[in-house]
């Protein structure tokens, strides 16, 4: 079961590879010929990168493109909106040919649909295997769009950052300068530790830009094999204060989990789950990171015991500039998403059913 849990949820990245979305659907169309009379076939989708819907077609060599006209099914396609959605429909029309649509988005702006063509009448095991078949077409259809979907939102952040970087740059350089001058003008006293504080700091800041300006971006991600478990402890280590205030338990596995990584960026994501966990757990109460090895992936898993997150949260905690978190800017989950697809791996969040909530994200180990 958590072979089918960690086959699903890394489904989407499969599409980062050179996956070609209409290859396949053609594929499957050619697939179904094998198995059910089928003399052409057109299925439609919405494309989120396109104004018009994308058509893929079907046509056996032996059937002239003028026996097939899609103009005669004007009317019924208009009409898609009456037919029963996810239900496989006959449709007259005319000459010997038989046809069969499957809409499963019948919105009249935003038709979604598989149209088969066949000289015979389709068997109720038939309709029953291509039932089958269009649900594995729309499972991967919703994949895709959900990776196109995260691939605007990514570049959307992408334009954000580069545009943030002159102003953000301006501004730390101009405390770095004061702050040194500070340094090199008062003597030694208090004021002067605070003056270094605000130095180191700083500097602190400036190298934390520049990992963010080039976060996301593969070519630059300096893969080294860590331990999670020292990558997560140095993590914890920076929020000690805020730990030992609200008396809070983090507890994590003390087997190692070694595995391929950018261990800075993953610390980022570590950082940024942590910090949420802190803010909304109770004082007092526990969080609990687990991770299970397997041959190919790593599965992490972080939940604390707070209040949860409503729908609204769920469906929107890693879009960008999105937080109910007060003084949250909305970036750092949304960076973080991008840190773990950019590794090829997942990220989601979910609700416990005890109460609390619970982020996990898979990595490939090598």
């Amino acid at each position: 079961m958590l072979r089918n849990k960690l086959h699903s949820t890394n489904s989407l990245n499969n599409y980062q590879e050179a996956f070609d979305f209409n290859e396949f659907c053609q594929q499957q169309l050619e697939q179904m010929a094998l198995k059910i009379p089928l003399v052409a076939a057109r299925f439609l989708y919405q494309n989120t990168n396109q104004s018009q819907g994308q058509s893929i077609e079907f046509n056996r060599q032996n059937l002239s493109c003028q026996a097939i006209d899609y103009h005669r099914l004007r009317l019924e396609t208009n009409r898609l909106n009456e037919l029963p959605p996810l239900t496989l429909s006959e449709i007259e029309i005319e000459g010997n040919l038989k046809a069969v649509i499957y809409p499963f988005n019948n919105r009249s702006h935003n038709l979604e649909y598989l149209l088969l063509f066949t000289y015979e009448c389709l068997s109720q095991s038939q309709k029953q295997w291509i039932n089958e078949q269009v649900f594995l077409l729309i499972n991967c259809l919703n994949i895709f769009k959900e990776y196109q979907r995260q691939k605007v939102e990514n570049q959307l952040l992408e334009q954000v950052i580069q545009r943030s970087e002159h102003q953000l740059r301006h501004s730390i350089g101009l405390i770095s300068l004061y702050a040194e001058n500070l340094c090199l003008a008062l003597p030694d006293s208090f004021q002067l530790e605070q003056a270094q504080i605000i130095r180191e700091t700083v500097n602190h800041l400036s190298s934390d830009l520049k990992n963010l300006l080039k976060c996301g971006q593969q070519e630059k991600l300096r893969i080294t094999t860590y331990d999670l478990a020292a990558i997560i402890a140095d993590s914890i280590r920076g929020f000690k204060p805020w730990i030992e205030d609200k008396k809070l338990c983090i507890n994590y596995p003390d087997t190692p989990a070694i595995i391929a990584v950018d261990s800075l960026q993953i610390k980022y994501v570590f950082d940024n789950i942590l910090s949420n966990a802190i803010h909304f757990s109770a004082q007092g109460s526990k969080i609990t990171c687990n991770w299970q090895v397997f041959q190919q992936e790593i599965l992490v898993e972080i939940s604390d015991q707070g209040p949860g997150m409503s729908e609204e949260e769920l469906q929107n905690i890693f879009t960008p500039f999105y937080s109910k978190r007060p003084g949250g800017t909305g970036l750092g989950l949304a960076i973080a998403k991008k840190i773990i697809l950019d590794h090829r791996g997942s990220l989601w969040a979910q609700n416990l059913p005890k109460g609390g909530a619970q982020f996990s994200f898979i990595l490939p180990r090598i």
